[in-house]
């Protein structure tokens, strides 16, 4: 969880360290840097474009993203900011008389957590029957709902599209790309639909679109004109998994999941941020999603991209973790504004993020690039921009010195 805003933090340079390497390299530098910084860090940006197109050339592209894709300029809500929303900054009466009859100690250190409250409420409420708890919790999730849905604006998804766009251009008889988020609100779909791409989501292509896991199967091809002529796949599409559920998503009382435009909280089908995510996970339509969570990120000759997400959910993070350990063809590329900071020795962090430094230290195939999402979906090559004599000798170079 994003901890509560304090007085503005030095913007870290971008930077990144590779595989068995302890110190950082920086790519990024002032104007008014001196000519040796300068080098160094032209240098270091041929190494991390060399990393990311080498990577993008791997049979399974799989991308993680979490609440920081939607954060800064996009104006997604921080948990910060959901706490504020539901509980009040300074808590509301209504909020304290709540807290006071569930006991659930406000001033206590870490008080101000929306995932902690609203898992104390409903432990509260599995043992005890009371309407006036009840009806709060069912105001925060309408807040939340609210809060995800309403703050989606095209025009600041320029980091977006720009993300898909490249990542999706790669050659049509790889694998898909694999995109799996925790976020609830629709950036990545209407991206997807700003550039021409296609989301294959698990839901039909006919109005009310239902949820059947059947159609992750289905892929798009161009028809052939004549009957001499093969189709073809066609180009931009994704798969993508909302590993939490959408704002979009209802559920009925057979337990058949629609799409529908601003659902009601009681119908709504997303985990709202409580310690029983785990335990949610494996209920449909969350057990497909992790499922095949679970599933691509054992398979060899896999990148996986893991962007804005905190480490702080184990039922995601624990498995990246085996991957790295297990899957000797998997590369892991971390990307995060604050991960120098993280890494940081005395810095409050999770256990996630100094094992990830020691399996990067120890030399297993793990990037730590110090970027934030928008910088970073910058960084990513345009393979079809290359011409044909630069993609020869980017092959050859990579067959000569296949690690980078």
């Amino acid at each position: 969880m994003e901890k509560k805003p304090a007085a503005k933090r030095k913007q870290e340079p971008l930077a990144f360290k590779s595989p068995g390497v302890e110190e950082w390299r920086v790519f990024q530098v002032e104007s008014s840097a001196d000519r040796e910084s300068k080098e160094k860090a032209s240098s270091a940006k041929q190494s991390i474009h060399d990393c990311l197109l080498n990577s993008l050339q791997m049979q399974n592209i799989v991308v993680l993203a979490g609440s920081g894709t939607s954060l800064g300029s996009v104006g997604g809500p921080s948990m910060w900011d959901l706490w504020g929303a539901a509980i009040g900054e300074k808590p509301s009466a209504e909020a304290m008389a709540v807290a006071s009859t569930m006991k659930y100690d406000l001033n206590a250190k870490g008080a101000d957590n929306i995932e902690a409250f609203l898992s104390h409420a409903d432990a509260y409420l599995q043992i005890n029957e009371d309407e006036k708890i009840k009806q709060f919790v069912q105001m925060c999730k309408k807040t939340i709902l609210e809060k995800c849905s309403d703050f989606l604006q095209v025009e600041k998804l320029k980091g977006h599209e720009t993300f898909l766009h490249r990542l999706s251009r790669r050659r049509v008889r790889d694998p898909r790309l694999k995109l799996f988020t925790t976020n609830y609100d629709l950036c990545f779909e209407t991206a997807t639909s700003e550039i021409g791409g296609v989301v294959i989501d698990g839901f039909s292509f006919t109005s009310p679109r239902r949820y059947d896991p059947r159609f992750f199967t289905y892929d798009i091809v161009r028809r052939p004109r004549s009957a001499d002529d093969q189709g073809s796949y066609l180009e931009g599409v994704i798969h993508l998994y909302k590993l939490h559920g959408s704002v979009n998503w209802v559920r009925t009382s057979d337990d058949v999941i629609y799409e529908k435009s601003s659902p009601a909280p009681d119908e709504a089908c997303l985990i709202y941020p409580a310690k029983g995510k785990y335990q949610q996970s494996y209920i449909q339509p969350h057990l497909e999603q992790m499922s095949q969570y679970l599933a691509a990120i054992r398979e060899p000759n896999t990148c996986l991209i893991v962007v804005g997400f905190g480490f702080n959910d184990d039922h995601l993070s624990e498995p990246i973790i085996s991957a790295i350990k297990s899957n000797p063809h998997i590369r892991v590329l971390v990307v995060d504004p604050m991960i120098q900071s993280r890494q940081s020795s005395g810095a409050e962090t999770n256990r996630y993020w100094t094992e990830l430094s020691t399996l990067q230290e120890k030399g297993d195939d793990v990037w730590l690039i110090n970027s934030s999402f928008q910088e970073f979906s910058n960084l990513i090559p345009d393979l079809k921009a290359l011409t044909p004599a630069e993609k020869l000798f980017k092959v050859v170079k990579s067959a000569v010195s296949p690690k980078l």
